[in-house]
């Protein structure tokens, strides 16, 4: 099939979603098969340093046994939770009593911190991101997304630190984008392979910016394009890379197609099978893949006071 031919017959199919009834348009109903392999799989690992409580399918688990402030200089511990990580996608750690200073000391263990140039950043030291939610502040994070695709090397994994949280509500979800992958049909994926996608910052940064200072943060922050189909750079697993909240638009397809592709592509987030759910305590730990995941902060607990800190570990370039 020549490339004019795919790229046809992807504008067809994704106009054909658009207001459908058809096959992909309407999610199956019953057992999500492909999950089984992996729920079977990662129920069976055993780890040297902690105690494991899965919690959910394929994605997710509360790590358990373990002190974060002391574990900074411990390679052994550290290659472990790292595996774990790459596992689990997400891991979960419970009754921290973490400082900023141990925060960043743990996340650096994995690599170089970035900078947000757009979020808060802690007072305390500027490689932390501040969420400070309350009455005066809602919270805009209840939209499936994965960080700061965007950047030209997006990054490889988010450590977020409850500081204090709401008695009800305020729960963080993740969603598994490999099972996302592996849940399209065979032909589906065999069109989306190749194809690429653009992710914007001013998306989301963008609102109230004058034009001169959107130009300004555009020169600083261009548009990137990377694949659509993601290879992870140490499992080498093949996942789904698009989100609502940055991904622009498809490489090479019609704008009315592109945005039937991508809104059908980015509600596979929205399947619960592919899900866990992360209810926050003081002194919880969220440390996500995100390379390999999605996430939603649930907006539910408003005008309640919700205080987080993340610290973000730069990756690779996505291929």
């Amino acid at each position: 099939m020549s490339t004019t031919e795919h790229t046809s017959r992807i504008e067809v199919d994704a106009l054909e979603r658009r207001g459908s009834v058809g096959r992909r348009s309407q999610r199956p109903a019953g057992p999500a098969q492909h999950l089984a392999q992996e729920r079977e799989r990662l129920a069976g690992l055993q780890w040297k340093r902690f105690g494991v409580e899965m919690q959910g399918s394929t994605i997710g688990a509360v790590l358990n046994g373990i002190d974060l402030a002391q574990v900074a200089g411990d390679a052994e511990a550290i290659a472990e939770i790292r595996a774990a990580l790459l596992e689990y996608k997400v891991i979960f750690f419970r009754d921290q009593q973490l400082n900023t200073e141990q925060h960043v000391a743990f996340a650096a263990a994995f690599g170089e911190l970035e900078e947000h140039p757009f979020l808060q950043a802690s007072d305390d030291d500027p490689r932390l991101v501040r969420f400070e939610k309350s009455e005066a502040a809602g919270g805009y994070e209840n939209i499936w997304h994965s960080d700061v695709s965007w950047r030209e090397i997006p990054s490889m994994g988010s450590i977020l630190r409850a500081i204090e949280v709401p008695a009800i509500g305020g729960d963080t979800l993740f969603c598994d984008m490999y099972a996302a992958w592996e849940g399209l049909d065979d032909d589906t994926r065999g069109q989306l392979a190749s194809l690429q996608a653009t992710h914007d910052a001013l998306r989301a940064f963008g609102a109230g910016l004058s034009e001169a200072e959107s130009e300004e943060q555009r020169a600083k922050f261009p548009t990137q394009t990377h694949p659509l189909m993601r290879t992870h750079p140490e499992t080498e697993r093949q996942l789904l890379y698009v989100n609502r909240v940055f991904t622009d638009s498809i490489v090479g397809i019609e704008p009315d197609a592109s945005e039937s592709l991508l809104s059908f592509l980015c509600s596979q987030a929205d399947v619960p099978e592919y899900q866990c759910r992360f209810h926050w305590e003081p002194g919880s730990i969220a440390f996500w893949d995100n390379r390999a995941v999605q996430h939603y902060a649930s907006s539910d607990y408003w005008p309640q006071r919700r205080v987080m800190e993340r610290a973000t570990v730069i990756g690779t370039r996505p291929r």
